[in-house]
């Protein structure tokens, strides 16, 4: 057996919501036992009350819950737990957490720290997919400071330029420049904020693609060297970075380039020495991709890989950190029809303000081709210390369009009372035409957004 393998029956679960659910139900299919750490915020949640056993591992504000690697690693050695599942989020792509885990002798369900910290760097990153033959955006990868030499990288590239921080997410640490006079001034800022929000104030340059898709290739790597891309996703429909509406495989993208790019991701990794489950997010413009980040975990938006793939990526992502060779290679795998994913959160669909509060109706739609994922049931009380994602809710179809009616379909049936959520902006994304062409950039939620509030400003002056 390889040296950093080692071998456990019992999982414990350092996540909440709709994923640890998921998780559990991953961890049965395989005959092991599910371990569920919670705060007390979600003591009386689904998931905690349907796992072998349940811990709480501190109060209800994340930093002292979730976001806390002392309390779940002793959760994990009180439960007899030998792996941790971080799901997404909160812990999954931290490496100090990952490396607590190795010294332990556990096993993390994801890849090694070292990969981690290669890949959670975005400068280091860059520099890896650049060995690798990945394409990149063209940019510079070392690390700025805001003097001349970074005003001469600036007028070599071109403007419009956009700054970045090294260990940013989730669309912060950005900034864009469209000029030398804005240079110097958005490196400091954005070097203070990346300092307090990631306590890493490198920053990197990169030109700033206008009119780019969001597309993302899944890969997934195990032990012994093999490795395998599943197909690529569309995550352009973003609010403020924040993904929307997701689907696979990614429309009016064309199939070749994603082989050969899928190809390269998987090269990459085993240059790496990554195992697991990954997924390396691409802008794409004028037909071509540009790699931006890569995500070492599993993301919020597998479910639609699974429902083209026909493949259960929680349970494959299991057998591999059980040190389980991957059981097809690249010529096995199938990719069909179209799926789509609505993130429900429990929001206002105007203002985008949280909803938290007891839902005291919940009924999830049904059907051919539809899947939800959620943790929420009538009765159940969304706390507000956490994000405001209630449900998935994911539809599959022969074509984009079956798909798309079927969560048309969907939304209609889905009822929810108690607390807002975003049904509407849902439904209004579907209807619109440039949806329903497909191929939009990651600036078309907000500029319809934009557009509808002229609209309500103007019939108010009228």
């Amino acid at each position: 057996m390889i040296a950093d393998i080692h071998p456990f029956d019992r999982i414990l679960i350092a996540n909440r919501g709709e994923i640890a659910l998921r998780i559990q139900r991953a961890c049965r299919q395989l005959g092991l036992a599910c371990v569920q750490a919670y705060s007390s915020a979600d003591a009386g949640a689904p998931y905690v009350r349907c796992a072998d056993e349940a811990i709480c591992i501190g109060p209800a504000p994340s930093r002292q819950s979730y976001l806390s690697s002392a309390a779940i690693l002793l959760a994990a050695r009180a439960s007899g737990a030998r792996a941790v599942h971080p799901g997404y989020g909160f812990l999954s792509e931290n490496a100090d957490f990952a490396a607590r885990l190795e010294a332990a002798g556990m096993t993390l369900i994801g890849p090694t720290s070292d990969a981690m910290r290669v890949l959670g760097d975005k400068i280091s990153a860059k520099r890896a997919m650049i060995s690798s033959g990945v394409p990149c955006v063209p940019g510079y990868e070392g690390a700025l400071a805001a003097d001349d030499a970074a005003l001469a990288i600036a007028s070599d590239l071109g403007y419009p330029l956009i700054i970045k921080a090294a260990g940013g997410g989730g669309g912060r640490g950005m900034r864009v420049v469209h000029n030398p006079e804005e240079l110097l001034g958005a490196i400091r800022i954005t070097r203070e904020e990346a300092e307090r929000a990631f306590a890493n104030a490198n920053v990197y340059m990169e030109r700033y693609l206008q009119r780019p898709r969001h597309v993302e290739i899944q890969v997934l790597c195990d032990h012994h060297g093999n490795g395998v891309w599943l197909g690529a996703r569309d995550c352009s429909t973003q609010r403020r970075h924040q993904k929307v509406i997701e689907e696979a495989p990614a429309p009016n993208v064309d199939p070749a380039l994603i082989a050969r790019v899928g190809k390269l991701c998987v090269d990459a990794c085993r240059q790496i020495g990554y195992r697991g489950l990954g997924t390396f997010e691409f802008l794409h413009e004028d037909g071509e991709l540009f790699f931006i980040e890569m995500n070492t975990r599993l993301q919020v938006e597998h479910t639609i890989t699974e429902m083209t793939s026909g493949l259960d990526l929680v349970e494959l992502q299991i057998r591999v950190a059980q040190g389980e060779r991957l059981p097809f290679t690249q010529e096995e795998v199938e990719v069909s029809g179209h799926s789509i994913e609505c993130r429900i959160n429990a929001e206002d669909p105007t203002t985008f303000v949280p909803s938290p509060g007891t839902v005291e109706f919940f009924h999830a739609p049904g059907g051919p081709g539809i899947r939800v994922d959620s943790h929420v049931s009538s009765g159940y009380a969304i706390p507000s210390h956490y994000d405001s994602m209630i449900a998935k809710v994911i539809t599959w179809g022969k074509t984009r369009e079956q798909a798309i009616v079927r969560m048309e379909g969907a939304l209609r049936e889905m009822k929810i009372e108690g607390v807002k959520s975003n049904i509407p902006l849902h439904r209004d994304v579907l209807q619109s035409s440039e949806f329903r062409r497909g191929g939009m950039s990651i600036h078309f939620l907000e500029r319809m957004l934009d557009d509808r509030r002229r609209s309500q400003g103007a019939n108010k002056q009228a």
